[in-house]
């Protein structure tokens, strides 16, 4: 971890003593620099439980990531700073997906003055740390809730409206590495929703933008606005503009029949 590298990907040169106010502005800088995207996925590229490899593609070659690596790499990089980091287990979408939504996403714990859960990695759900107690938050306009339940140790995260649905964790320490099946499966498994679709997100100063296939979305707090991306040239000045994604000629054509196959389908 070359930390400094990091902090210039992310645009933060402010102080980076382990307090709140650090742990907050990296969180909000890493949204607003790094989108989250699938598309190795889709480009046939496997993607690895690796700290080094994670750093390599999201750093040095200024790519996005999914939730494995967008939280490993954040919590690699706060702990090069001094936090107390703690990855956790967590289950997306687990009222429909039953025992395979387990270990399905990434999070993480931060503890200072009390624990706060952190998350680069869902695309389109908190902005900042949240404390870890149960209540209502607002943030980015967005309100997101926290709930907990004593009986099974179980805490629930419910995401803003316009997000995907929710997740629910407990504060078992994990390892990386207990993630390996379920990253396996996710990236070949046809069933799985991240070989379906072609997906990205990033945070925006009003609200944040999300990429599903050949749709475009603009969240607010006010509302969203979609619309369809039907050119392989509009895809590439997406990709660019909106999300600082700049693909080789080669894969950005490959991305994009996939793309719009995926539409039509």
């Amino acid at each position: 971890m070359k930390i400094a590298a990091y902090l210039d990907r992310i645009g933060y040169k402010e102080d980076t003593a382990p307090t709140l106010e650090t742990l907050t502005a990296i969180h909000q800088a890493h949204l607003r620099a790094i989108p989250y995207e699938n598309f190795d996925i889709h480009l046939g590229r496997y993607l690895p439980l690796d700290d080094r490899a994670t750093y390599e593609k999201i750093v040095t070659q200024r790519r996005g990531g999914w939730c494995y690596e967008m939280n490993s790499l954040m919590a690699w990089a706060l702990r090069e700073l001094g936090f107390s980091v703690t990855l956790l287990a967590s289950a997306v979408n687990r009222a429909k997906l039953g025992a395979a939504a387990e270990f399905n996403h990434l999070i993480l714990k931060v503890y200072m003055d009390r624990a706060y859960m952190v998350d680069v990695g869902f695309g389109n759900g908190i902005f900042q740390p949240l404390p870890l107690e149960p209540g209502i938050y607002v943030q980015h306009g967005f309100a997101y809730g926290l709930s907990y339940d004593e009986d099974t140790e179980q805490w629930h995260f419910f995401n803003q409206p316009y997000g995907g649905v929710g997740v629910e964790f407990t504060l078992r320490p994990r390892q990386i590495t207990d993630f390996s099946a379920r990253c396996h499966e996710l990236q070949t498994s046809p069933s799985s929703s991240f070989v379906r679709n072609v997906v990205a997100y990033r945070f925006t100063p009003t609200g944040y933008i999300g990429l599903r296939n050949a749709t475009l979305t603009t969240v607010k707090p006010s509302g969203e606005l979609t619309r369809t991306i039907e050119s392989e040239g509009a895809f590439r000045r997406v990709l660019s503009e909106l999300f600082d994604l700049n693909l080789s000629s080669d894969q950005l054509s490959t991305l994009w029949q996939v793309v719009w196959q995926k539409h039509q389908a």
